[in-house]
C-alpha cells in the first residue's frame, strides 16, 4: 500500500479553519509556574533573547517552566520578512561579541544537558553570522564539555564556506528549517528556496558525516497530503535524520499568514508514522511541536549517543 492512500484525505478528520476562529482544544497551553518566573530572570539579566520570546512561541510556560529555553544570538531584528514568523524586521545592530560567552554562562547556570542556539538571518553580514554560530558554539563547550549542541541556522544562501564555519566547530545537531511544501515556499519564505535548504543539510552532511542534520515542517498553510509526503521524501534523499511536525499558528494580525486548517492529534501520529516508515531516526510531531521543542528527548532517539 502506497503512504499516500494509507493516509486520510485533507479535510477528512479535521475542520477546515476560516480567517478567524476559536482554536481547538487540544491547543491550549499551560499556567507560568515560579520556575518559568526564574528562567525569564535569568535570562533577562544575561542579556540574552530567545526564539521563545521573539517568535511568540506557545510553548514557552511549559519549556522555561522546565528551566531551559532556546537562545537566539545575532539580534532581534531580522534581514527577512517571512510570512509566519513574528521576529522584527529592519536593519539589524552589529553583532554582540560579548554574547557567546553570556549565552554559555546561561547554560551551565541552567546545567543545560543539550544547548539549542538559534539566530535571526543577518544577510547584511560578510558571513551571514557564521563566525558568531562557531563562537557561541565553543564558548559553551568550554563552560559544559559534556552537553551536547544543537544549532538552528539560517541558510547562508547557500554557502559552503560559511555552512563549513559553522559545521567545524562540531555541534551534535546542525538543524535548518524547510518550513512547509515547495508549491508554499515563496508565499511563506519569500527570500527562501527549496532546493536551497536541501542541499543546505546536504552539504553540513558532506562536511562531517557525523554529524546530525535536522529538519521542521509547519502544517495548516494549505498544503495536501501528498505534498507533506514528498517533503519528507525529499529531506531523506539527502539523508536528513531527524524531523519535526508541527501545526502552524497565527503569531498577530492580518499581516501574518492565516491558517487555513488545524490538523488534529490523530493526524499528526499518522504524519510520525509516516517519518517513520521513510526512514527518519528521530520524530516529533504533534501540534505543539517546534524545532526545539523537546530538543533533547528527541536526539537521544538517534544513535549518536550509541555509535
Amino acid at each position: 500500500m502506497s503512504l499516500e492512500r494509507s493516509l486520510p484525505v485533507l479535510g477528512s478528520a479535521a475542520e477546515s479553519a476560516p480567517r478567524q476562529r476559536r482554536l481547538p482544544p487540544w491547543l491550549k497551553r499551560p499556567m507560568p509556574t515560579e520556575q518559568m518566573l526564574e528562567t525569564r530572570k535569568l535570562i533577562n539579566g544575561l542579556k540574552l533573547n530567545t526564539v521563545c520570546v521573539e517568535a511568540r512561541c506557545p510553548n514557552l510556560t511549559e519549556c522555561w517552566s522546565r528551566g531551559t529555553a532556546t537562545f537566539m544570538v545575532l539580534g532581534d531584528e531580522c534581514t527577512r520578512r517571512c510570512g509566519f514568523c513574528a521576529v522584527g524586521t529592519k536593519k539589524p545592530q552589529a553583532p554582540d561579541l560579548e554574547e557567546p560567552q553570556r549565552l554559555a554562562e546561561a547554560a551551565a547556570h541552567l546545567a543545560l544537558r543539550h544547548v539549542v542556539i538559534t539566530s535571526v538571518a543577518r544577510d547584511d553580514l560578510e558571513d551571514e553570522g557564521a563566525t558568531h554560530f562557531a563562537n557561541c558554539i565553543t564558548a559553551t563547550r568550554e563552560k559544559l564539555p559534556h552537553a551536547t549542541i544543537e544549532v538552528l541556522v539560517p541558510d547562508f544562501h547557500g554557502r559552503r564556506e560559511l555552512i563549513e564555519i559553522v559545521v567545524r566547530a562540531r555541534p551534535e545537531v546542525y538543524n535548518h528549517n524547510i518550513e512547509t511544501v515547495a508549491r508554499l515556499q515563496k508565499k511563506a519564505r519569500p527570500a527562501a528556496r527549496y532546493e536551497r535548504t536541501l542541499g543546505v543539510l546536504k552539504t553540513a552532511k558532506e562536511i562531517d558525516p557525523r554529524i546530525k542534520t535536522k529538519s521542521g515542517l509547519m502544517v495548516g498553510l494549505g498544503e495536501t497530503w501528498d505534498e507533506l509526503v514528498q517533503t519528507m521524501r525529499d529531506l531523506r534523499a539527502y539523508d536528513c535524520e531527524m524531523i519535526t511536525i508541527g501545526q502552524y499558528l497565527r503569531p498577530g494580525d492580518e499581516k501574518y499568514l492565516p491558517v487555513e486548517r488545524y490538523y488534529t492529534p490523530e493526524e499528526f501520529d499518522r504524519l510520525a508514522d509516516v517519518a517513520r516508515e521513510l526512514g527518519f531516526g528521530a520524530v516529533a510531531s504533534g501540534p505543539f511541536v517546534r524545532s526545539s521543542y523537546f530538543a533533547e528527548t528527541l536526539f537521544a532517539e538517534t544513535d549518536y549517543l550509541r555509535a
